[in-house]
């Protein structure tokens, strides 16, 4: 029962008008936010960059939040502490998360080059951030004595955190605190995990928090990119390090998606293996349909089929800001939109996923619904139809007998309200969807 906002895409201040404004400008939008059905926030890196007009992907001063006047400026591109204080404060009223942006692998915008003596290259390796803290030289960064191999692999040519070196860890683990304990955040999104050891992250997943007093767990989920058999494999390894769930985005998943709603005839069985993550371990699965890095492998064609596939499966759903707000996929106050499939998620995605039936053009599931002291979710029909030119539907066996269905969230070539169906005796009906559509009907 909780979707998560990506509240930022590639360059959003410049294309905004909102430079060194970015956290008063998405403070602005929390109430609505909060309206629609979202539980939190995946903000991007708070921290100083080796530019201050930058996304924050190269971070230079782990510990300026734009109140030091370096790199260029003294705000970063989003603004400065008071103000993304101001804003974690303002989701917390309106009972919504913070996640973090943790870069963590590796570092940019030395000010000294030198060389390190373990293999004669010279690098941008000295740092003298105006913050004072966590001062940096060639024994910080890979090779290092404490470590002359590479634990994870390089990106780009910058120079990347040796975790080993006591500095660097105890720097990383004031950073984390201070993230959840002093700013208030309340979780985590590590970059680019494969750069590094899992044990680094593992650990501060684990780390006991204290959090107005009390111990506090944050939710944590790496992007490790990469197939679903590696996922696995780092989600094993990174959950062995720590005792507070761990989990990843879904990319196998993302491109099944891609194919569903940019490749002409693809095959919708394909949806039905195991190579995505939700597959086989859902409660470990952040979904998504596009993001900050995609660039021009952004979906292109139908892309609310595959806003309508995360948001009644499981795993915990991700939402785009460019494609919420930038490409008007929110229709608030219509069953065409984001927001009638966020409503649709809370109330009635709740229960384990059946599959009732597949073929290359329609695909149809049941999840059976979820009841406990504080969560009601109904159950509900989904359809997916992959024809471009005619609605499709067929008789399913679902778990409810003479029981009446509404739709309750739609789209496609289509958007006229799908009718109201009625099962039989034995739980039978027909369940049809919009041409490249979907059609997602509730128990009236």
């Amino acid at each position: 029962m909780s979707v998560m906002m990506q509240a930022f895409y590639w360059d959003c201040p410049a294309k905004e008008k909102q430079e060194h404004k970015w956290w008063n400008f998405v403070a602005g939008r929390v109430a609505d936010l909060a309206k629609s059905g979202f539980d939190a926030l995946w903000l991007p890196p708070i921290s100083k960059a080796a530019q201050c007009r930058s996304m924050g992907y190269d971070p230079y001063d782990y510990f300026d939040l734009g109140d030091y006047d370096q790199k260029g400026g003294t705000k970063t591109w989003y603004g400065n502490r008071a103000e993304l204080v101001a804003l974690i404060k303002k989701a917390h009223k309106n009972r919504m998360g913070c996640y973090a942006d943790m870069v963590i692998s590796h570092n940019s915008g030395g000010d000294e080059e030198e060389t390190n003596p373990l293999d004669g290259q010279k690098r941008w390796t000295k740092f003298h951030p105006k913050s004072k803290r966590f001062p940096r030289d060639w024994n910080c960064f890979h090779p290092s004595r404490y470590e002359v191999t590479l634990e994870g692999e390089l990106f780009a040519e910058f120079p990347h955190l040796c975790h080993r070196n006591p500095l660097v860890y105890t720097s990383i683990m004031e950073y984390a605190q201070m993230i959840i304990e002093e700013l208030g955040f309340d979780g985590f999104r590590f970059d680019f995990a494969k750069g590094y050891g899992a044990w680094m992250l593992g650990t501060i997943a684990k780390y006991r928090y204290v959090k107005d007093g009390k111990e506090f767990s944050p939710f944590v989920v790496g992007e490790y990119w990469e197939d679903g058999e590696s996922i696995e494999q780092w989600l094993n390894k990174v959950n062995g390090f720590s005792d507070n769930l761990v989990a990843a985005f879904d990319f196998p998943l993302r491109y099944k998606l891609k194919d569903v709603c940019d490749t002409p005839q693809y095959d919708l069985r394909k949806l039905t293996d195991s190579t995505a993550i939700i597959a086989n371990h859902p409660w470990k699965a952040v979904t998504f349909v596009d993001n900050h890095d995609m660039g021009d492998n952004m979906i292109v064609n139908d892309k609310m089929m595959a806003y309508s596939y995360i948001l009644v499966h499981e795993g915990y759903p991700s939402v785009f800001w460019y494609d919420y707000y930038n490409n008007g996929l929110a229709r608030p106050g219509t069953p065409n939109g984001i927001d009638a499939l966020i409503s649709a998620h809370h109330r009635h995605a709740g229960g384990e996923t059946q599959i009732l039936h597949a073929d290359p053009d329609l695909y149809i599931m049941q999840r059976v619904g979820h009841s406990d002291d504080n969560v009601q979710q109904s159950g509900l029909i989904y359809v997916l139809n992959n024809l471009g030119d005619k609605w499709s539907g067929t008789a399913v066996k679902t778990k409810w007998v003479n029981q009446k269905f509404v739709p309750v969230a739609w789209d496609g070539h289509d958007t006229a309200a799908p009718n109201e169906r009625t099962t039989d005796g034995e739980g039978n009906s027909e369940f049809p969807a919009p041409p490249r559509g979907y059609a997602i009907y509730a128990p009236a």
